[in-house]
């Protein structure tokens, strides 16, 4: 994995700072598990434990759980931003593209979809997507110039498959569900590849300004 621009940009924190953002992410890494797991309905406690701190602790970052769930969102985005990045970092517009998707895909990418519309959108998330919506359009149409990717494949597209993919599916076990996902994903990249003889895409391709109006239903 090439490193990410912006991780190369930012400064380390040091002292209190850095364990402040520490323990911050481990809440956010907990959260993502527990809501994932045990679905949106669980309680805040669930993440706590999970994160190994104190309710007290959860409460001075996130007042209430909605303000996690906003965080997590956020979070999600930055890291979508951050693959993009990556991605238009690689030579090759093919292996940057399907880094992207890969990355998307391993960390859980598409599990908060069903948010959308339950909690309150802030700036700072509305920020952070139009930021990683502008670098994956980049990522896609680097692609298509480069004639690697299929012309009629809208940046929609990758999003929706990302997010199919993203979530967890029944399996005996979680090796046996991410062999299963990793097989499925490569068929899926395959099939996004441009090359002759394509048929066209049935139907036409995804709104999104009718995907975003989604979470802007509250």
């Amino acid at each position: 994995m090439l490193p990410s621009m912006s991780d190369a940009a930012t400064p380390r924190k040091r002292g209190p700072q850095a364990l402040a953002a520490r323990n911050d992410q481990a809440l956010i890494e907990a959260a993502r598990e527990v809501f994932t797991t045990q679905g949106f309905d669980a309680p805040v406690s669930a993440v706590a434990a999970r994160a190994g701190v104190g309710m007290g602790s959860l409460y001075r970052r996130y007042r209430t759980k909605e303000e996690l769930l906003q965080r997590l969102c956020a979070d999600s985005m930055e890291r979508v931003a951050a693959a993009a990045e990556d991605g238009l970092a690689y030579e090759d517009p093919w292996e940057g593209f399907a880094h992207y998707v890969r990355e998307c895909v391993a960390f859980g990418f598409g599990v908060l979809a069903p948010l959308a519309g339950a909690i309150e959108v802030t700036p700072g998330m509305r920020r952070t997507n139009e930021r990683a919506q502008e670098l994956a359009d980049e990522l896609v149409a680097r692609a298509h110039q480069a004639g690697v990717l299929r012309p009629d494949v809208t940046t929609m597209d990758v999003s929706l498959l990302i997010g199919q993919f993203g979530r967890p599916a029944p399996a005996p076990s979680w090796q046996a569900g991410e062999e299963v996902r990793g097989r499925l994903l490569a068929i899926a990249l395959d099939g996004l590849k441009a090359h002759d003889h394509l048929g066209p895409l049935p139907g036409n391709p995804p709104d999104l300004r009718r995907y975003q109006a989604l979470w802007g239903a509250r």
